[in-house]
Parts: C-alpha cells; sequence; structure tokens
C-alpha cells in the first residue's frame, strides 16, 4: 500500500518537475543580459528605419530600399513590415542562432549538464525544454520588432485605416490583427532553424562553434536561395518560404505560404530533433 503511495506520488510529480524545468529555462534565457542586449539591437532596427524616413522626409527612396519603405510615410504601422523585412533575412537568425547553439552547448560548457540529467529530467524532455524555450525566444524577438515598429511608426507618423497591398482600406484594428498574423508567420519561420541550432547544439561542448554553425547554416539556405540554377532545390530550403508574409496584407488573406512554410518547418523540426535525441541519447555527458 505504502510503495503504491509512493509510486502514485511520484507519477504526478512528474509533470510538475517538466513544468518547473521550462519556467527555469525560460526564467534563465530571459534573465540574461544577452538576450536583452539582442533584443534590445532588434528593437533599434526599427526605430532606426524610422528616424530616418523622418529626417529625410522620404519614404520612397525613388523606389529603391526594403519592401514597403515608400508607403510608411502614409501609415506608421508599415515601419512593423518594412523592420521585419530587414531583420528576416539576418538579423533574427542571427539571434535565434545563438540561442538555438547555446541550448545544450552552453550547459555542457558551464559544467550543469550533467546536474540537469541527475535531477529528474531524463534526457528527452531536457532537448524538449530548451527546444521550447528556443521556440519562445523566436516569439519574443519577432514581437520586439513588432511592437517597437508600431510606437515609433504611430509616434513619427500618421495612424488611421491602412492601404494594404491589395488596394484595399482596412480599418487600424484589422490591420494590427494582420500584423499579429505576420508575426506568427515570421515566428514559425524560425522554428526549423531553431531545431537544427539544437541539434548542432548536441554535438560540441563549444556554445560559441553550435551558435556559428546554426548562423552559418542560415546564411548558406539564403545565399542557395538566390541562385536561379538551384530552383528545384528552393521548395526544401528552409528559409524560402521566410519573406511570404506578404499574402497577410492582401484582402482576401492568402493562406497558401504560411500553411506550405508551416509543413517545411515541421518537417525540419522532426528530422533535426529525432537527430538531436540520437545524439544526444548517446553522448556520454562528463560536465
Amino acid at each position: 500500500m505504502r510503495g503504491s503511495t509512493l509510486t502514485t506520488n511520484t507519477i504526478r510529480t512528474r509533470p510538475a518537475s517538466g513544468l518547473a524545468l521550462l519556467g527555469t529555462e525560460l526564467s534563465v534565457l530571459f534573465r540574461r543580459k544577452r538576450t536583452w542586449a539582442m533584443l534590445a539591437a532588434l528593437a533599434a532596427v526599427p526605430i532606426l528605419i524610422a528616424i530616418a524616413v523622418r529626417l529625410t522626409r522620404s519614404g520612397s527612396g525613388g523606389g529603391a530600399g526594403p519592401a514597403f519603405l515608400d508607403r510608411i510615410e502614409n501609415n506608421g504601422l508599415f515601419v512593423v513590415f518594412v523592420a521585419l523585412g530587414v531583420c528576416v533575412p539576418l538579423f533574427l537568425p542571427l539571434t535565434v542562432g545563438v540561442v538555438a547553439g547555446d541550448t545544450i552547448a552552453g550547459e555542457a560548457s558551464n559544467g550543469t549538464l550533467r546536474y540537469l540529467l541527475i535531477a529528474p529530467a531524463g534526457r528527452i524532455r531536457l532537448l524538449a525544454v530548451k527546444y521550447v524555450g528556443a521556440a519562445a525566444f523566436c516569439l519574443a524577438a519577432t514581437l520586439v520588432v513588432c511592437i517597437a515598429g508600431a510606437l515609433i511608426g504611430f509616434a513619427l507618423f500618421p495612424s488611421g485605416s491602412v492601404t494594404i497591398l491589395s488596394g484595399d482600406t482596412v480599418s487600424l484594428g484589422n490591420a494590427l490583427g494582420r500584423s499579429l498574423l505576420v508575426a506568427l508567420y515570421v515566428t514559425v519561420s524560425l522554428l526549423g532553424l531553431s531545431a537544427i541550432g539544437l541539434f548542432l547544439s548536441t554535438l560540441t561542448d563549444v556554445p560559441v562553434g553550435a551558435m556559428a554553425a546554426t548562423i552559418i547554416l542560415s546564411v548558406t539556405s539564403e545565399v542557395l536561395d538566390q541562385l536561379p540554377q538551384l530552383g528545384w532545390l528552393h521548395p526544401w530550403l528552409f528559409s524560402n518560404y521566410w519573406l511570404g508574409f506578404g499574402d497577410f496584407l492582401r484582402d482576401p488573406i492568402s493562406w497558401a505560404n504560411f500553411v506550405t512554410n508551416a509543413e517545411l518547418q515541421g518537417g525540419y523540426i522532426i528530422v533535426f530533433a529525432a537527430l538531436a535525441y540520437g545524439r544526444f541519447a548517446a553522448k556520454d555527458i562528463l560536465s
């Protein structure tokens, strides 16, 4: 009877230990000065864009510059979309690569990985928690760009009804809802890269190496995506649909790119999560 009670109590505490581990992971991640420095750098991008357009009073730039740049002076909400267009190819993957590459290798480097596995975490649960933490950073980083862009955009430029890409005019509330969909699209786009970074982080005890490898793979994917000779490969590259969020700025909204992108990122998550577990399960933890 007593053994039965102990078993029941043990089973009941397992979910709690998983939630506690996740809470600890998120707390540690978002208390790091490095995390806040990266988020501050991301927030600076839309601010610099808005100030530059405001000072020059020429958002069009003769047709040059990032997408949506010529629309900022008409409505400040477009600062969000310009900033995302600038951040998605480089700045967001760079910060995600730093966080994802540090997931396991960072613990090994600090000598805490062995302790985490001695605690009732388990390797599968630890990998899952680390990945959820990286995914949470993807969402936080994207929202920081969106919020900073909206605030500085409304402070320096007109707000109100928004003329979207299809030529239709929608209310500000509708446009803000679409901007949240864009943030969701960008977050989903970064999940595959996070899984790659998690896998690379299991290969080394040096976090800088995993971070650099993740960022290099991101840049390589984008370079390959620009070569027309490799058109057959483009649909399989995790970066191929990163800038497809413009579909949410048309009426009616098209979900085709979002669904295709989500399926592609899901495939990368499954493959690289399996590779990460295969590597991590057989790895001798010495630190």
